[in-house]
């Protein structure tokens, strides 16, 4: 009797363990479903968020900068400006221009140039040129900084510099975005500096691009303009620092037998470092 006792406790341990093993078996699997469940879900989202992350993307193509190149006419536009309202180019119809963007008002490298392009002003209205400035600031902060120039700024000897060129207010960024003076990659909100030079014919003639850290070299915008001038009046080229009262380039031969002459006259003023490279004496 106590031996079939035995036998039934010991099933009935045997059962019990079986029961709980199958338990702890059954409780895995349904764990590991539903953590299959979620990686499920979580990947099915990823998934959707990729493709309407995609679909946005091709809606929404990043827009290219533009901007007029060498020979390109100037783009036409009419702004606001610290001289009033102005018609480009209809308002400078027979003058050159030297269209320059700047960062931002009340920034230290952008008063240094502003005080040497009004330094030279005079220089440049002797040469048919006009200065015309932009930033994207509106007229009542051009108009505050330039009297914060005039009334407190002293550099490099420069003092109670009055800017009387126009300096336009554009902050919608049009004109800007008209002439390639916003790159994302630099800044989305401040223009570049940027340097148009356009003859009387409103083509753009040369294109100067600074980095936002650095200013720029306005004799080297004088040098340029004076050697563009030149090469129009007198149908020539100028070599590498050139100057004025510097010898010219007298523009290569377009034949072998135009070659030849030109290395076997003695036209005065004239000489050859060989049949392609002639100058003209200046002096």
């Amino acid at each position: 009797m106590d031996e079939k006792k035995d036998m039934k406790k010991h099933l009935e341990e045997q059962f019990k363990d079986m029961k709980d093993y199958i338990s702890r078996n059954i409780k895995d699997l349904e764990l590991e479903k539903e953590f299959d469940k979620q990686a499920k879900e979580i990947n099915e989202y990823l998934d959707s968020s990729k493709k309407k992350l995609k679909a946005m993307t091709d809606k929404t193509p990043a827009t290219p900068v533009t901007m007029p190149l060498i020979g390109d006419n100037a783009p036409s536009f009419t702004a606001e400006t610290t001289a009033g309202e102005i018609n480009f180019p209809k308002d400078y119809k027979g003058k050159w221009v030297i269209l320059f963007s700047h960062p931002a008002d009340f920034t230290p490298v952008c008063t240094t140039e502003f005080m040497t392009f009004a330094s030279m002003q005079d220089e440049f209205k002797e040469l048919n040129a006009e200065l015309l400035g932009l930033s994207i600031d509106s007229v009542y902060a051009h108009i505050a900084w330039l009297r914060t120039i005039k009334e407190k700024i002293e550099y490099k000897g420069m003092k109670d510099v009055e800017v009387t060129f126009p300096v336009i207010a554009d902050l919608k960024m049009e004109v800007a975005k008209k002439f390639g003076m916003v790159q994302p990659n630099a800044s989305d909100t401040q223009a570049v500096r940027a340097v148009f030079m356009i003859d009387p014919k409103a083509k753009i003639r040369a294109i100067l691009y600074y980095p936002l850290s650095n200013g720029r070299n306005m004799d080297e915008i004088k040098r340029l303009l004076l050697a563009m001038q030149k090469s129009d009046a007198e149908n020539i080229a100028t070599p590498a620092n050139w100057q004025l009262g510097d010898d010219v380039i007298i523009p290569p031969p377009g034949s072998c037998g135009t070659a030849k002459e030109r290395m076997e006259s003695e036209e005065e003023g004239k000489y050859c470092l060989d049949w392609f490279m002639c100058f003209k004496k200046q002096s």
